[in-house]
């Protein structure tokens, strides 16, 4: 962090590839499995380094998914972020509507397992188009989610139905991911087999979709609209033609 007379500075990463969300609306269809293997292997490793450290996420969605400009997407806006220690649970009914899980909704208390309910309403959301229980209202909504009313789409595999199925569990205590061994159970399910996590983690592997080169190292052109500031604040000590030299 830094500061002058005016202003508090956070100095982050700038990933500049934009949101999957974008990208999603951009693309306007569903992504195949493999493409969204891909995605899922970066959320599971982030979740994981979060989850080892006693910290959980709460609010998983493709807005919150950044690209890189190699095509990998890393997690942002941690503002949901809570310490539970194991055994503990948290009550605070937080996070994206469509995206909660079941015990969230409910207010029984909930811990890691919400987060791995997330990936799979991702995970469904980018091979199908939408979220699994899409509804006319909330209320409507909250009750598909706790009675797991859901339509499956005829294009899934069947090791692809079964990863959702073990993560779309309304129980949090039997759903994949929320034993012992945490995310290395998700990781070794059938639907991975053959991904190379050693080359995926050694950035080795490459994305099914690489963002638009920039035209300078601030060029915004991977955000849409919506998601660039019209306001610029004026930074004293940062060179105008290198803004993130040696970042």
């Amino acid at each position: 962090t830094n500061q002058d007379d005016e202003t508090l500075y956070m100095l982050m990463e700038a990933v500049m590839g934009g949101e999957l969300f974008g990208y999603l609306q951009e693309r306007g269809r569903a992504l195949s499995e493999s493409h969204a293997r891909f995605y899922a292997a970066s959320v599971i490793l982030a979740l994981q380094y979060l989850h080892d450290r006693d910290l959980i996420y709460r609010d998983l969605k493709p807005e919150n998914l950044l690209m890189d400009l190699q095509g990998y997407v890393k997690m942002a806006d941690f503002g949901f972020v809570k310490k539970v220690k194991p055994g503990a649970k948290t009550y605070t009914l937080c996070g994206t509507p469509e995206y909660l899980a079941p015990e969230v909704i409910m207010n029984k208390g909930h811990n890691r397992s919400a987060d791995w309910w997330g990936l799979g309403i991702l995970l469904f959301e980018l091979t199908s188009g939408s979220p699994p229980f899409a509804a006319n209202d909330r209320l409507s909504m909250f009750k598909k989610i706790c009675r797991r009313e859901l339509t499956w789409p005829k294009h899934f595999s069947m090791a692809f139905k079964s990863l959702l199925d073990r993560l779309l569990e309304v129980s949090p205590t039997f759903r994949m991911g929320s034993g012992l061994t945490g995310a290395d159970e998700i990781k070794s399910h059938p639907w991975f087999e053959g991904f190379d996590w050693v080359s995926f983690e050694a950035r080795k592997m490459p994305a099914p979709y690489t963002p638009k080169a920039q035209a300078h190292p601030a060029d915004t052109v991977n955000f849409g609209k919506r998601t660039v500031l019209n306001h610029v604040f004026k930074c004293t000590n940062l060179k105008p033609k290198e803004p993130f030299d040696n970042f």
